[in-house]
């Protein structure tokens, strides 16, 4: 069964058949019940407008095997939204001129290959061509020095010369946290505490710690099929400057309002953040759309200028969208996988003005085994495979499962389906994709695709 919004609430009684009357706020939280409901979304989400909140609720457990129900006030792990933090304070150091942006990294760490062709600006834009993560040492040891781990890194294999290509690296963000270090003489968390969460008054925003006790912390809970598993040992020695951070929807709402004014930043340190420095590197996703630590107005802002980061790393999905001329904020912190950037992209839908679907239960039926191989093909940058008598999309990771003749939904993430067009003789032209309940345009087929 497939329903829209408006109809969801009007069978529900919220709201008469005049969709004029119906209210944003009631819309917002007939959507995030229903993705809780129905997707089992876990996890916080803060909307405001014009710093009025229009909804602030808490979904799911914080803790599940003691099933310690979350609050607005729980903690959740940013994952890569730390990215953004350590952006500000290297801007901040900056203004204070404590560094430059066309310091080389061989000034704070003599030795590093390409050091002296690396710069600051290349390590914030994801373009120095370093590796995108040392996982394997935070993963698999419980006690590593930082030296220990920089040896390691510099053996790492570049992606590409530095300056030459994009490549999204969680290496060139950890750098960038011991570059703080050498440049402030303060450690990574003493430095973001005295001249960020303390100006912007985030109470309840840290560093993870193996050891410390964090009061309301919410456990990360991974997917595993329509389970949920514990998430596996994570060194938060190491693992900083692209990720570490917690934080409340709450404290991230608090810097957006900051961020507002120039006690964080200056105008002109903003307005450089806030600069899509890989426009020349274009046709890898939207990484060409990365200022200093946030996505500049990428694809999905729906016509509305947004400034955005998001993280995702073993349970933990969060999102913090900024719509700066719209006075809007949305964030999304889920400890148990959700798709929380879509799930944004859905709720900023609603107060754009857009026709969402709420969340619903896919019912597989059968496929009509001589009509598949027709929907195969290349729809703009959409790809569609077939394979193995299956239908994928982009990737043989995202399959693809029928619930009617021409619609069809990706398993691994119920909230992405795909609806193909036909043509009244049957012929497949286009397929419109449907993220997060918003229904993007059709996206025609390539005529080299056609058969």
């Amino acid at each position: 069964m497939r329903i829209t919004l408006i109809a969801f609430l009007f069978c529900l009684g919220i709201i008469s058949s005049s969709v004029g009357q119906l209210p944003v706020r009631q819309q917002l939280a007939a959507y995030m019940q229903t993705q809780h409901d129905v997707n089992h979304f876990a996890g916080v989400v803060l909307i405001t407008r014009h710093d009025s909140v229009l909804l602030r609720q808490a979904y799911g457990l914080a803790d599940a095997e003691w099933a310690v129900p979350s609050t607005p006030d729980t903690k959740f792990a940013l994952a890569s939204i730390t990215k953004h933090i350590t952006a500000l304070a290297i801007l901040q150091l900056a203004e204070r001129g404590q560094l430059r942006l066309t310091d080389k990294l061989s000034k704070f760490l003599p030795g590093f290959p390409n050091g002296d062709a690396i710069s600051l600006h290349q390590l914030l834009t994801h373009t120095a061509g370093l590796s995108l993560d040392f996982e394997e040492l935070y993963l698999n040891h419980t006690a590593i020095s930082k030296d220990s781990a920089l040896a390691f890194i510099k053996k790492q294999p570049v992606q590409f010369a530095p300056g030459t290509q994009m490549g999204y690296s969680n290496v060139g963000y950890f750098l960038l946290g011991q570059i703080i270090e050498k440049a402030s003489g303060m450690s990574y968390g003493e430095y973001l505490q005295k001249y960020i969460f303390d100006v912007a008054g985030m109470t309840n925003t840290g560093l993870h710690s193996n050891t410390a006790l964090v009061p309301r912390l919410a456990r990360s809970y991974c997917r595993e099929g329509d389970s949920f598993v514990k998430n596996p040992y994570i060194n938060w020695d190491l693992n900083v400057g692209h990720d570490g951070l917690y934080s409340t929807a709450g404290d991230l709402a608090k810097l957006d309002h900051a961020m507002k004014g120039t006690a964080l930043l200056s105008n002109a340190s903003k307005a450089l953040m806030a600069t899509q420095h890989n426009k020349r590197f274009p046709g890898k996703g939207f990484i060409d759309h990365y200022g200093y630590g946030v996505f500049v107005d990428p694809y999905y802002n729906h016509g509305h200028y947004l400034l955005t980061h998001s993280g995702g790393y073993f349970g933990a999905m969060t999102t913090m969208d900024r719509y700066p001329q719209d006075d809007i904020f949305v964030t999304v912190l889920s400890n148990n996988q959700a798709e929380s950037h879509w799930i944004s992209y859905g709720l900023a839908g609603i107060l754009f003005g857009k026709t969402v679907e709420v969340p619903y239960i896919h019912r597989p039926v059968a496929a009509t085994p001589s009509k598949l191989p027709d929907y195969a093909g290349h729809y703009e940058e959409i790809h569609i495979l077939y394979t193995n008598s299956h239908l994928y999309l982009q990737d043989e990771e995202a399959p693809l499962v029928p619930e009617s003749a021409r619609r069809f939904f990706n398993r691994n993430n119920p909230d992405r389906t795909v609806e193909f067009l036909t043509t009244k003789a049957g012929r497949v032209y286009a397929l419109t994709l449907t993220k997060g309940g918003v229904k993007d345009p059709p996206r025609k087929k390539s005529a080299s695709a056609k058969r």
